[in-house]
């Protein structure tokens, strides 16, 4: 893990940013504040579930006494990939109960993602699905994990007769999540967080929420950090009931807004404008709506501008899995700033420009680095800040704009994509020489994949069709196969021969965001 300043540690205790308490600590604390009988459902067309926060806490420790005794306790990883549905949450609250190290992996991974990520935190316990959407449960896959649970099939058979009580010891400065995330490097990034870091997250996170957000569909997968956040932790620090959607589908989502009084507070911004967009939205809509608080993707100010014509009270943030909260806006802010900038330093962040403008940063919800030691070196100092990876400037106020990306990777809809993971798929197809993949502009993602290829001699340019059949049988999540395909004779290169990618970017950019 990374070095963290003796300092920095003492002033975060100091602050009370970091506390001795633990997930398992924070969630015994939440679910008995929430009370029993608070709702949980979950809203899908293939598993749906309504009850209450009481009854998955009783099959959160049930699968948590199951766990116990097969020898799981404090430091031992667990994984799942699942959708957004009552299992996921009582794996997470089971694994906190317990101390273990919990390992969400989003949904629509393909078995490419899913097998490095196990071999890479070799888990003592994966729970997934018999199936959802692409995804498949494959026994080969996880044929060397000791502990496996497939919902649908056997995961009751994980669960205890009796619920375990209370909440197991374990460091509150030791690793409570590992997060996979894509990005620059080949395979997923494994990025581990916690307990105080967090910890630190969530109540930070809980104390910006406006206070008429009580009723919150969260869609954002629960295989990611935000959605993870979202949906299985904040709620329990707002006292409020928890709603789940599956799949993102905007007509039912208006409808959920018409008959549960359901709130969609933000996201990436294609979770707004796809509403806006259907053929079922009305102004009535707009009470449902009173709040945008968008990040995780590129936010054009056409959209933040869009939103604040409507009487929507729009706020920006930035971070990421490693830092999710570097900066933000609150929904007091000035408008202009609100609109046009990614917001201020939030408690307790630091952050400073390098030379090249990259946007360094430190603070308490700082990661503890990667699985990857060669990765966190070369990410973290030894004075505990992060290079982010991403070009920005500081106005006079010190509110921030991001600028560029100096990270090769692609930003859809709030997933990461790593060109080179794409790339290396691209130069397996027949007939390609050399492959590049920048990002596009995407009207409602924000960004997706674009190919750029050069091919050999007599050979003619590949299909979408093929292209996507070629990923397919690659394994590669369907999200980052590449949207568009274009061929060149040769690259814009600089003089040692390398492809100027900002040179691609900006082609694309000219010819306007589609989607």
């Amino acid at each position: 893990m990374r070095a963290i300043p003796a300092e920095l540690v003492r002033r975060y205790e100091a602050e009370g940013w970091w506390t001795q308490d633990t997930i398992g600590d924070l969630l015994e604390r939440g679910l008995r504040s929430a009370g029993p009988d608070a709702a949980f459902r979950v809203h899908s067309q293939v598993r749906p579930w309504s009850g209450t926060l009481g009854e998955v806490e009783v099959v959160a420790r049930r699968l948590a006494g199951g766990l116990r005794a097969r020898g799981v306790g404090p430091g031992d990883v667990v994984a799942f990939q699942l959708p957004n549905w009552m299992e996921a949450a009582a794996v997470f609250w089971a694994s906190a109960f317990l101390g273990a190290v919990v390992v969400p992996i989003v949904h629509f991974y393909g078995p490419k993602e899913v097998g490095y990520i196990l071999k890479a935190v070799e888990p003592r316990v994966f729970v997934t699905a018999e199936e959802f959407g692409r995804m498949r449960f494959s026994a080969e896959l996880c044929a060397d994990v000791p502990i496996v649970g497939v919902v649908g099939r056997d995961f009751e058979d994980l669960l205890d007769a009796d619920p375990m009580p209370g909440v197991l010891a374990t460091d509150p400065a030791g690793p409570a999540l590992i997060a996979f995330t894509s990005g620059t490097t080949r395979h997923p990034k494994g990025v581990v967080h916690s307990h105080q870091t967090l910890g630190f997250e969530t109540r930070q996170l809980a104390e910006r929420y406006p206070p008429d957000l009580a009723r919150q569909l969260t869609s954002a997968p629960v295989g990611h950090f935000i959605g993870m956040v979202s949906a299985f932790l904040i709620p329990l620090l707002d006292g409020a009931s928890i709603n789940l959607a599956d799949a993102w589908d905007p007509g039912r989502v208006l409808g959920l807004m018409n008959s549960d009084g359901l709130v969609v507070g933000g996201g990436v911004p294609y979770y707004i404008t796809s509403l806006l967009d259907h053929p079922d939205w009305t102004p009535e809509h707009l009470q449902y709506m009173r709040y945008a608080g968008l990040g995780g993707s590129s936010v054009p100010v056409a959209v933040t501008t869009r939103l604040a014509g409507l009487g929507i009270t729009v706020y920006r943030s930035y971070g990421s899995t490693e830092h999710p909260s570097i900066t933000a806006s609150l929904p007091t802010a000035p408008e202009h700033k609100r609109l046009h900038t990614d917001g201020k330093a939030l408690p307790g962040v630091e952050i400073r420009l390098g030379e090249d403008g990259e946007i360094i940063s430190r603070g308490p919800d700082l990661c503890l680095g990667y699985t990857d030691p060669a990765l966190t070196e070369a990410a973290f100092d030894a004075d505990g800040w992060y290079r982010t990876g991403d070009i920005g400037v500081l106005d006079e106020d010190g509110y921030l704009t991001i600028t560029d990306r100096k990270s090769d990777f692609i930003i859809r809809g709030g997933e990461n994509i790593s060109a080179l993971e794409v790339e290396e798929v691209l130069l397996t197809l027949p007939g390609v020489a050399e492959a590049v993949v920048v990002a596009a502009p995407d009207a409602r993602l924000g960004e997706h994949a674009a190919a750029v290829v050069r091919l050999k001699p007599g050979h003619p340019a590949p299909t979408m069709d093929r292209l996507r059949a070629h990923f397919d049988k690659a394994g590669l999540a369907k999200q980052k196969w590449p949207e568009e395909l274009h061929t060149v004779d040769d690259f814009p290169r600089t003089a040692s021969g390398k492809v100027q990618k900002y040179v691609l970017r900006r082609d694309l950019a000219a010819r306007g965001a589609v989607g």
